[in-house]
Formats: structure tokens, C-alpha cells, sequence
């Protein structure tokens, strides 16, 4: 049996969280698993990650391969590093108008 360590989408359209388990390799993504070892939250600020380090080893010694998404969000966790940062939004060319119309009129 090929268990991986996964994630496991669930939540709204567009507003996904993750829960990250460990699952056999032929079940559905959102399907049937063995284990619920951590959760990852991409929409809040800051990104919540929070993964029980003690059991994904567990895991990883009896055979288990975490996918390459899960193996960055060990990675950030053992390491403590933050996230990569979020983008900033760009102004809309009506918007950039807007301001210096604004600052214009301030003046």
C-alpha cells in the first residue's frame, strides 16, 4: 500500500483551506484517510500552518511520502521561516486618476 502525505482541500469556491493528511495513494483527493496530522489556511493573514511535526515523522519512518506542496509547508514549519510574502494588489489606471486628482485638489 503507497501512503502519501497530502492535502486535503475542503471549504467554499474561491476560499479554500487545507487539511493536510495521511492518506493511501488511490483513494480521492477529499476521499477516505488514515490520518489527520495538520491544517493549512492560504486566505487568512497570516497564512496558518499548523502540523504536528511528531506524527508526520511517525509517518515518514514507516514509509510515507509527503507530496511536494506538503514537504514546503514542513519545511516552514521546522524552519520556522514565514511564507512567502502576499502580492500586493496593483491600481487600476481609474484609480491611479483618481489620486493624483485628488492630490491636485489638495494642493
Amino acid at each position: 500500500m503507497a501512503v502519501k502525505i497530502r492535502l486535503a482541500r475542503h471549504g467554499a469556491k474561491k476560499h479554500p483551506f487545507y487539511r493536510v493528511v495521511v492518506a493511501d495513494s488511490r483513494m480521492p483527493r477529499d476521499g477516505r484517510y488514515i490520518e489527520l496530522v495538520g491544517r493549512y489556511n492560504p486566505m487568512s493573514t497570516p497564512k496558518l500552518i499548523d502540523i504536528d511535526l511528531e506524527r508526520v515523522d511517525e509517518w515518514i519512518g514507516k514509509g510515507a511520502q509527503p507530496t511536494d506542496s506538503v514537504a514546503k509547508l514542513i519545511d516552514i514549519v521546522r524552519n520556522g521561516n514565514e511564507p512567502a510574502p502576499e502580492k500586493k494588489a496593483k491600481k487600476s489606471k481609474k484609480q491611479i486618476a483618481r489620486e493624483a486628482a485628488a492630490a491636485e485638489d489638495a494642493e
